[in-house]
């Protein structure tokens, strides 16, 4: 293996869309040089005009570009970079793109190949964190077949998950009910998983009913330090895909915080984890916590961990790679303030099953102001095309406490406009009117089981204290609104036809 170094100037993203952005963003405050990659489709895009070069790496389809690391190792070293940053999604999490990068004597900013392979085959991950002394959800055992896997059901016991072993992100997932559905299961995931990851390998684990979705972010360096940032809670998901993230979590208390997070820290030392990673966890109504899997680069929703924290995790993740210690190197100095929610501004219409939409984005306005940030990759003239993630932007809204946050964020997805084709803006509106949400009374299942697009909620289930707080700013900040008769109502908003003719105008 050649030496890493340690002195960067130059730094390829290995990525596309918003977190493509996001890097060169933060290469750039820290005064390095960026090189962008790109399909045919991805030519204009703005990750390209953000970096100082750009290269070409083939066709649309990731298996012929952004999932290609011989052409992406080609193009680092023709354009002599010191480091190679992959983002999330494609190669992130491939142990055999870090070993090649690092081959090639460039650094890779992430953690070791040793660690992403431990952790991205699901399976290993699960014996690493029973070893470590950490609750793991019950499940069948690494390489079973699929006759071995329907016999390991009926002592599980129904509901369970089918799962990939080589990756995440709900490709390869498939709950099943009954045991009659579960060979037919089997087949579909075995497919996704070879389709997402080049491995269909599949394994099962059983269902924790009424579980959230709670993550920890951990941070950790070469000078041997090793730290978590609290939780995120991505309970609110639909088809194992999540859709509004938040940090802290009202579900999370002080003692349950401590210890997830050092069972979070153990998994990281039983791989001598560096550099950025997130372990995350089930939770049960008892608050009893399941290892699910650790997440080996950063995460989409990263940014609401990073509001609250006040630690930038991708410039750590660039001091980290350099051999820096990082900026907060123990736990003390880790404090979590105020409260951050991040809505995934998606490409589908929630009003038909989320069908994903494509085209041309012909307007787009970027709500601003006190505590919001919008994480995006795109423009007016942007072209959706079918072969990536729907993901167009993240919106994250900031606040002393949850309710101000939420407040915040409900005055930018006002504001947010985008035109030409679907957004899921709709669905975070409504999410942000039901009664449950702002309770907090939520799992892993809320969405696809107690949501419509059509009917918020009734409020039936008795409020936590909390409610009558949020709903009372809110009930105080309708009627200032409607006091100054600035904009109108939310039901009655201005229509796109109206949005376009004025942005003629300007």
């Amino acid at each position: 293996m050649a030496d890493t170094p340690t002195h960067f100037e130059k730094v390829l993203v290995a990525n596309r869309g918003e977190i493509a952005v996001r890097v060169i963003r933060a290469c750039h405050e820290l005064g390095l040089r960026v090189v962008a990659v790109y399909s045919d489709v991805d030519r204009e895009a703005l990750h390209v005009r953000y970096a100082d070069e750009a290269y070409h790496i083939g066709a649309p389809p990731p298996a012929e570009s952004y999932l290609r690391i011989d052409k992406i190792i080609d193009v680092a070293r023709k354009s002599s970079v010191d480091a190679i940053h992959p983002g999330y999604g494609f190669l992130a999490e491939r142990a055999e793109f870090a070993q090649a990068a690092l081959d090639a004597g460039i650094a890779f900013i992430g953690p070791r190949p040793d660690a992403i392979a431990a952790m991205g085959d699901k399976l290993h991950a699960r014996q690493i964190a029973a070893a470590a002394g950490v609750p793991i959800i019950p499940g069948t055992e690494p390489g079973l077949r699929d006759d071995a896997l329907i016999h390991a059901a009926d002592a599980l016991g129904y509901p369970l998950m089918i799962k990939a072993a080589a990756g995440g992100g709900g490709k390869g997932m498939r709950m099943v009910q009954r045991p009659e559905d579960l060979p037919s299961a089997l087949g579909i995931a075995h497919r996704e998983a070879a389709g997402a990851f080049g491995d269909g390998t599949v394994y099962l684990e059983k269902v924790i009913e009424g579980a959230r979705h709670i993550e920890i972010q951990v941070l950790g360096d070469e000078q041997g330090n090793l730290v978590h940032l609290g939780e995120r809670d991505c309970s609110l998901q639909r088809r194992h895909q999540k859709l509004l993230d938040e940090s802290p979590s009202m579900f999370v208390d002080e003692g349950l915080r401590a210890r997830m997070g050092e069972a979070a820290l153990r998994v990281a030392r039983a791989v001598n984890y560096i550099n950025a990673g997130t372990v995350e966890f089930l939770v049960d109504k008892q608050k009893q916590f399941y290892f699910l899997e650790m997440n080996t680069r950063v995460q989409v929703e990263h940014p609401v961990t990073e509001l609250v924290t006040g630690i930038d995790i991708v410039k750590d993740q660039i001091r980290i790679a350099r051999g820096r210690r990082m900026s907060h190197h123990t736990q003390e100095m880790i404090t979590m303030k105020g409260w951050a929610v991040e809505c995934r501004i998606n490409a589908e219409d929630p009003y038909n099953d989320f069908l994903p939409s494509t085209g041309t984005i012909t307007s787009h306005f970027i709500p601003s102001g006190p505590g919001v940030r919008v994480d995006h990759g795109v423009f007016r003239g942007y072209r959706v095309t079918p072969y990536y993630d729907s993901l167009l932007a993240k919106v994250i809204a900031y606040g002393e406490t949850r309710g101000a946050a939420l407040l915040r964020m409900r005055r930018a997805l006002d504001e947010y406009r985008i035109m030409g084709l679907k957004t899921n803006i709709p669905f975070h509106q409504k999410m942000l009117d039901s009664l449950r949400f702002m309770a907090g009374s939520f799992d892993t299942t809320f969405v696809e089981a107690r949501f419509s697009m059509d009917d918020v909620g009734d409020g039936s289930s008795v409020p936590r204290p909390e409610i009558a707080a949020i709903l009372a700013t809110l009930v105080a900040h309708r009627e200032r609104q409607q006091a100054a008769q600035i904009v109108q109502k939310r039901d009655a908003p201005t229509s796109h036809w109206k949005w376009s003719g004025r942005a003629r105008g300007w």
